[in-house]
């Protein structure tokens, strides 16, 4: 087969994409079996992986494999394998488990990515000819909002476990790229009391430890107030606290939903713009097909377009090494 267009800064034609779900994945030692859905192009071969969590809001079904239709239809019709698990924090799920990492279920979330590594030969197998096409050698996560939380454990982040004490490492090697899509930023004096006393594991994230290269994009109007006291740069923490090569892309006017990457037209959505959300699956797509290929020129020709004179959409920042200052 021949691979599908390879995607530029420039619009191109999206290829025909199929999408199968759910995949069901027996898991005796989970709450329920993890279910996932799997979209892919449906020719071309060696195609990359992302792994994509959703987050959480008031919706029913965004926050599981039904979700993040706008991101998930656009990557797979643009050369990538997308695969998205319904986590056991999901509303259509609605379990009380009394599990320690409940309610957001926050190690269970990064444990499912990793279980779909595992058993990546059963997802390929239930997805008619998808089967011997994948490049598992290049796999990203990406994350909106809580979800965006998960792909910073899998990318390199810790945190000390509120029950225990521990210090809890979920990186998974496997994963060589990221993208954090308005995800939590630091803790400690950064949130509110409320959050500090009712969801303790987001007040000890380490970005010291997230090494591996990462897109972060924050709206420059999310303030997210019910969660943090530093306002929308809180958003951009995992940039400029984590170490190793990082690109922050900051978008004009948006707030958590960056446009509706959720889900079309949802009332959540509060900044609603379908321009804001075709950048980001243009800018997104584009920096995992860079990161995946340095000679691939996409992301600088998207940046280039799309961040730059009169008309950007936001501005873009990177970094080789390093952080910036807490």
């Amino acid at each position: 087969m021949n691979a599908p267009t390879r995607p530029t800064g420039t619009r191109v034609a999206p290829a025909p994409a199929l999408s199968v779900g759910p995949v069901v994945l027996p898991t005796p030692d989970r709450a329920v079996d993890l279910r996932v859905r799997v979209s892919a192009p449906v020719s071309g071969d060696d195609l990359p992986v992302i792994l994509l969590s959703h987050g959480q809001g008031f919706s029913n079904h965004l926050s599981s494999l039904h979700g993040y239709a706008p991101l998930a239809d656009f990557w797979a019709a643009h050369g990538f394998v997308v695969v998205q698990p319904t986590h056991l924090s999901s509303r259509t799920l609605n379990l009380e488990t009394g599990a320690p990492d409940a309610p957001m279920h926050w190690r269970s979330r990064a444990e499912d990515m990793t279980r779909v590594l595992d058993r990546f030969d059963e997802i390929e197998a239930a997805v008619p000819g998808l089967g011997g096409r994948v490049d598992r050698g290049r796999v990203a996560v990406a994350g909106h909002s809580m979800g965006g939380h998960t792909a910073s454990l899998l990318l390199g982040a810790r945190l000390t476990d509120p029950v225990d004490g521990t210090v809890v490492d979920l990186a998974d090697s496997r994963i060589s790229a990221g993208v954090l899509l308005a995800a939590p930023g630091r803790g400690g004096d950064a949130l509110t009391g409320f959050v500090r006393e009712n969801y303790g594991f987001l007040a000890t994230t380490d970005f010291s430890t997230m090494t591996t290269p990462a897109l972060v994009v924050a709206g420059d109007k999310d303030s997210s107030e019910h969660l943090t006291v530093d306002g929308p740069e809180w958003h951009a923490d995992p940039y400029r606290l984590a170490p190793g090569r990082k690109a922050l892309l900051t978008l004009f006017g948006a707030e958590h939903g960056l446009g509706g990457v959720s889900g079309y037209d949802v009332a959540e959505t509060t900044d609603e713009s379908p321009e804001r959300v075709s950048a980001v699956q243009r800018l997104t797509s584009a920096y995992l097909r860079t990161e995946f290929d340095p000679d691939d020129p996409a992301w600088r020709d998207a940046c280039a377009q799309l961040t730059t004179g009169p008309d950007a959409i936001g501005r873009v920042e990177a970094k080789e090494s390093g952080t910036g200052t807490p």
